[in-house]
């Protein structure tokens, strides 16, 4: 009986040494996959703010790009709006003086 006993006792310590391995086995394979985990969402978070900031500049860059194509548009209206009454008021004097001459009041005296 002494035999089996001992027998009984060498598998129960095998068997809790197995147990304990496999435990602590399990441990690191959880404290890895947390490390991973917590690896990955950082980069995502980077990854994120990296992106929001990359947007902003790209809005930025066209608010002020539109803003000066805008300020362009108005001087080049102002422009043409300038020319074109000059060339109104080129044409009216013209009529009036043309108007003038055929009734003979351009005449000077």
């Amino acid at each position: 009986m002494s035999q089996q006993s001992f027998n009984a006792g060498q598998t129960r310590g095998h068997a809790q040494e197995k147990a304990e391995q496999w435990t602590e086995s399990a441990k690191q394979t959880a404290q890895s996959a947390c490390d991973k985990t917590a690896d990955v969402a950082l980069s995502a978070r980077d990854k994120t703010d990296n992106l929001k900031q990359s947007t902003q500049s790209k809005s930025a860059d066209a608010s002020h790009s539109t803003r000066e194509s805008a300020q362009h548009g108005q001087e080049q209206t102002a422009g043409f709006l300038g020319q074109t009454g000059e060339s109104v008021k080129n044409m009216a004097q013209g009529a009036f003086d043309g108007v003038k001459n055929s009734l003979g009041m351009n005449e000077k005296k």
